[in-house]
């Protein structure tokens, strides 16, 4: 009995050492942590991603109603500013301007007329002023009645109002003849209006009615767009674009050309979010794009907001509590870990935080999350993170 009660607490010793032994290996050997390695020269870019637009689109019709006899362009055709692209049928609004026509010339004969009575009406009046003289001068020295040098003068009356009527007559045909004039201006411009035009140099996106087809004011005929004014419109998310300026430089990458990178900048930022998506939109134009780009295109950007001379970048997942602007983070110190604050700013597009404040002085920052470690604990540094 003895014996055995030896061997028993011999066994149960030898278990308690395997058992210290094990948890002293579990819990105080040197962790191998990689830690942070401060970083020269790195950009800080956001991501983005967006369609080609246009700045300048439009929808341009007819300002008449009537049926198309002629489109002369068709689906991305370049055109130029004042270019005839499609034209109405004239004959009933021709018509009508010939029929203008005929009244302005209507009013100019109106106005040679009254203006021959004007000089009728004014030589009359010359005669009857010439035959008051002498009958006014006979009645001086009674070789006439009186009588007959009032009805003289009675005729010098009215030959000077039948001149003023004349004149006047003049007057309201000069104006029917300006109405005339008019008139036939806006018979003409409706003609004109027949003919459509381009506003701009633009390039054709598409067509929107066929030949033959009846059309009514406003119907839109084609779309165009300003081939000059491509540029890509973004999203980005909210937690990024407050570093956003204009002018800042941008690369583009085109969905049909995943292997080429273009250079941009950035040329308007939107002065409102998407308040469901949250996100912000950004124009970026393109400095060096191909000549020849589609709209809809899906695009991605990435702007540079900030290059970083010398700078310790985190990366997030090691980052405990992180809130966007300081978390906590295990360092290296004398061979033991200890959990610290740090203060962050710049975010890079791999998900790495610059760090900006908070590092103990001999502390080296651990670059990925440790599991089930607690302050004090040893670790041996195995190199720097990638």
């Amino acid at each position: 009995m003895t014996f055995l009660t030896k061997r028993t607490g011999v066994a149960l010793l030898a278990v308690t050492a395997i058992g210290v032994g094990g948890w002293f290996f579990l819990t105080e050997r040197p962790v191998a942590v990689s830690v942070v390695a401060a970083q020269d020269a790195t950009p800080v870019r956001v991501y983005g991603l967006g369609t080609v637009e246009a700045r300048v689109v439009s929808k341009i019709g007819f300002e008449v109603g009537a049926a198309l006899t002629e489109l002369l362009v068709d689906s991305n055709d370049h055109v130029t500013r004042g270019q005839v692209l499609a034209r109405l049928h004239p004959a009933e609004q021709a018509a009508r301007v010939a029929r203008a026509e005929a009244g302005v010339a209507a009013s100019q004969a109106a106005i040679l007329k009254a203006g021959a009575s004007v000089e009728r009406a004014r030589a009359v009046l010359a005669q009857r002023k010439a035959a008051n003289v002498r009958q006014q001068d006979l009645a001086s020295r009674s070789a006439v009645a009186a009588k007959v040098a009032e009805e003289t003068q009675r005729d010098v009356d009215v030959a000077a109002a039948d001149l003023t009527v004349a004149q006047s007559e003049v007057d309201v045909v000069t104006a029917q003849a300006a109405d005339a004039r008019a008139g036939l201006l806006y018979e003409q411009t409706l003609l004109d209006h027949h003919a459509l035009t381009a506003p701009f140099d633009a390039v054709i996106v598409e067509r929107h009615a066929e030949a033959g087809t009846v059309v009514r004011a406003g119907d839109v005929i084609f779309s165009l767009m300003d081939a000059k004014t491509i540029w890509v419109q973004s999203y980005i998310d909210e937690g990024r674009a407050g570093e956003i300026a204009l002018g800042q430089a941008a690369e583009i990458r085109l969905r049909s050309l995943p292997h080429a990178v273009f250079a941009g900048k950035v040329a308007r930022i939107g002065i409102e979010s998407d308040r469901v998506n949250e996100e912000r939109r950004v124009w970026i134009a393109c400095t060096d794009c191909p000549d020849e780009m589609f709209l809809g295109e899906q695009a991605e950007v990435r702007i540079t907001v900030a290059a970083l001379a010398q700078a310790l970048l985190v990366p997030e997942v090691a980052i405990d509590g992180f809130d966007g602007h300081q978390g906590r983070v295990w360092v290296v110190k004398d061979g033991r870990l200890a959990q610290v604050a740090l203060v962050f700013g710049h975010r890079t597009e791999d998900a790495r935080v610059e760090v900006v404040s908070g590092v103990p002085e001999g502390g080296r920052i651990v670059a990925s999350p440790l599991k089930g470690v607690t302050d004090g604990r040893l670790a041996r540094i195995t190199g720097d993170a990638p």
